[in-house]
């Protein structure tokens, strides 16, 4: 069993063979795919996706290259999306600084506005953070929201330190498969139970695609190779990256819907 926990299926890189795309997934053991939505022409799809599919869950949020779209009503259409019972989790979200494509000012205030809304909803708070290390620590730190992910995990092994202790979990992209990507030394660290594994499709393929178009069936790929640093047999750090993504995911929205249809306590 294997499980993609962050990949964009609702992108255009896959209008000309979505189906044979999951149809790949499916065939590689990718039990649960989460697809994110990062701005809002792509909620609808991201939705239609995953109610089309037993296996693909929704996310969604504004990305920091789209902070600068960030307003009160899209607020408000960002809220009704949210009881929908595939989305999951609220983002990606956070702070680039590396591409800065909108913005400082603006994608602070759309990360900041935008964690409240994650805490209503009782959603895992999926974030982007590139070249943004202090910024993204202190606003977190601020927030005290949990749980977040980190989704493809970039930083050294102090930055992992530090967001373990603010109850974070760190999602390991296709990067892990690169020779210079620093990513052995966090993994060796990091508990195997504090971790998610992603493709970031269609972004960021593992060796050996590496320059191509990603997708959800290379995320065996990522946790062959998480495997392999940890010393662990590959059925057994699939197993627990998978009981993992259903606990933040699967577990807490099924929770959270008994919770409010009055079925039984919120988490």
């Amino acid at each position: 069993m294997f499980v993609d926990s962050h990949c964009h299926l609702e992108m255009e890189e896959y209008d000309g063979d979505r189906e044979a795309v999951l149809g790949r997934a499916r065939d590689a053991g990718v039990s649960y795919m989460l697809t994110v939505a990062t701005e809002e022409r792509y909620f609808s799809k991201a939705l239609e996706i995953a109610e089309g599919h037993p296996s693909v869950y929704a996310a969604l949020g504004i990305h920091p290259h789209n902070a600068g779209a960030y307003s009160d009503a899209l607020e408000e259409r960002i809220r009704g999306y949210l009881p929908h019972p595939k989305v999951v989790g609220y983002g990606e979200v956070g702070l680039d600084f590396y591409r800065n494509y909108a913005p400082r000012k603006a994608q602070m205030e759309a990360f900041r506005r935008q964690i409240p809304l994650a805490r209503a909803s009782g959603l895992p708070l999926i974030i982007h953070s590139r070249n943004t290390r202090a910024e993204t620590l202190q606003v977190l730190k601020e927030a005290a929201i949990h749980p977040i992910i980190i989704h493809c995990y970039s930083y050294d092994l102090d930055t992992a330190r530090k967001l373990l202790d603010l109850g974070a979990f760190l999602s390991i992209p296709g990067t892990v498969t690169y020779r210079k990507s620093g990513l052995a030394e966090v993994l060796r660290y990091v508990p195997t139970e504090r971790l998610l594994s992603e493709t970031d499709a269609p972004f960021l393929a593992p060796e050996p695609h590496r320059g191509r178009r990603n997708e959800p069936a290379y995320v065996c790929r990522v946790v062959e190779e998480i495997a392999a640093i940890k010393g662990s047999a590959l059925e057994d750090i699939s197993a627990l990256l998978a009981g993992t993504f259903a606990s933040l995911f699967l577990d807490r929205k099924e929770r959270r819907s008994r919770g409010a249809a009055g079925k039984g306590p919120l988490p």
